[in-house]
């Protein structure tokens, strides 16, 4: 996976809802900000699998992150710029990247997890070796599942997550991917619904 882009961090500029996933349990989880009784709150929501969603890989970045400060510093580049300096031994090595779905919005996917990160390069050469028949067009990415990782350590083997996952087509780029047309799932100005049951095609 190469690098890229302009150094940034977490300063300022619009904030995506995110879509979280636990290395450990293999969770997906779907993050919200709902505003209860005049206050704003987290929700969450466990996803589940098989889905199907569109992965801005033109724009991917990757850097360092770090949640020291409890909340996240990204100092990413775009994929085929310079690495940046680490900026402190707290900041991983990390990727982020938009992603879409109709029922979800535009979101932001993150991670700093080994495991996770060789998962998507793996991905990622997949969408270097069939972009340039695919031009003005981004991939729509089947997660099948997960698959366990194994990890030796000082303290004995640890077993992880990683999604499975391949690009399955190639659709025109959704003009939510740009900030444009709504964006149904990012933030719900509304006291917190009652439960909603999962369905089969969510991310």
């Amino acid at each position: 996976m190469a690098l890229g882009l302009s150094m940034e961090s977490t300063g300022g500029g619009d904030i995506l809802p995110i879509i979280k996933f636990d290395a450990k349990s293999g969770d997906f989880i779907k993050q919200d900000r709902v505003n209860v009784n005049g206050m704003w709150e987290k929700q969450e929501e466990d996803l589940s699998l098989p889905t199907k969603i569109a992965f801005d890989f033109a724009n991917l970045q990757v850097g360092w992150l770090s949640f020291a400060s409890g909340a996240p510093d990204f100092r990413m580049v775009k994929v085929g710029e310079a690495m940046p300096e680490k900026p402190s031994d707290e900041h991983k090595q990390a990727f982020r990247l938009k992603i879409y779905k109709p029922e979800l919005g535009l979101r932001e996917f993150s991670h700093s997890a080994k495991t996770v990160i060789k998962a998507l390069d793996v991905l990622h050469n997949q969408f270097e070796a069939e972009k340039g028949h695919n031009e003005g067009k981004v991939p729509i990415v089947n997660i099948s599942g997960l698959q366990t990782v194994k990890v030796n350590s000082p303290q004995g083997e640890l077993r992880f997550k990683a999604p499975e996952w391949s690009i399955s087509e190639w659709i025109d780029r959704p003009s939510a991917m740009d900030g444009a047309g709504s964006s149904p799932a990012p933030v719900a100005a509304a006291p917190i619904p009652a439960p909603q049951p999962t369905g089969s095609d969510l991310f």
